[in-house]
């Protein structure tokens, strides 16, 4: 009979592990959230996505957030309305419109992101120095996995 430890050596018991602590981590930190926070994780993705890469246009978005053109028509029209961003026309294609961050999409970010970052420095701080620099090796693994196409 397989053991945990011989199952996770293979790579399906590996991406099954790691698909496993990764999501259960996503709704984790999913639960920290601000409770005065009113957008959806998609909604803060799209404010994450202009904090880290500027001006956006919405296929930008789109294809950033992996949803379709329309959809992200919707979800940008809902925070322009509630001026978590602002729009502009493109300066030099009359069809599309550049996405940008709000003051007030930055600071409902930045305090989402400030939440959510005490709660997992917490629980970073019960591991050991050596399960914390596993973690730290594996950060940009992980980033660039959630990246592959």
């Amino acid at each position: 009979m397989p053991t945990v430890e011989s199952v996770c050596r293979t790579n399906s018991g590996l991406a099954s592990e790691l698909r496993t602590g990764v999501m259960r981590l996503r709704r984790r930190l999913a639960a920290e959230r601000h409770p005065d926070n009113p957008l959806s994780m998609g909604a803060m993705a799209v404010l994450g996505q202009l904090a880290r890469n500027g001006e956006l246009t919405i296929g930008e978005l789109a294809r950033a957030e992996r949803v379709q053109p329309p959809s992200m028509t919707r979800t940008v029209n809902w925070l322009e309305e509630e001026r978590y961003v602002a729009r502009r026309p493109h300066e030099t294609d009359g069809r599309q419109v550049v996405v940008t961050l709000s003051d007030k999409g930055s600071k409902t970010l930045l305090a989402d992101r400030r939440r959510r970052d005490a709660w997992l420095t917490q629980k970073l701080a019960d591991l050991t120095p050596a399960e914390r620099e596993t973690l730290r090796a594996a950060a940009p693994i992980l980033d660039r996995l959630a990246a592959a196409d």
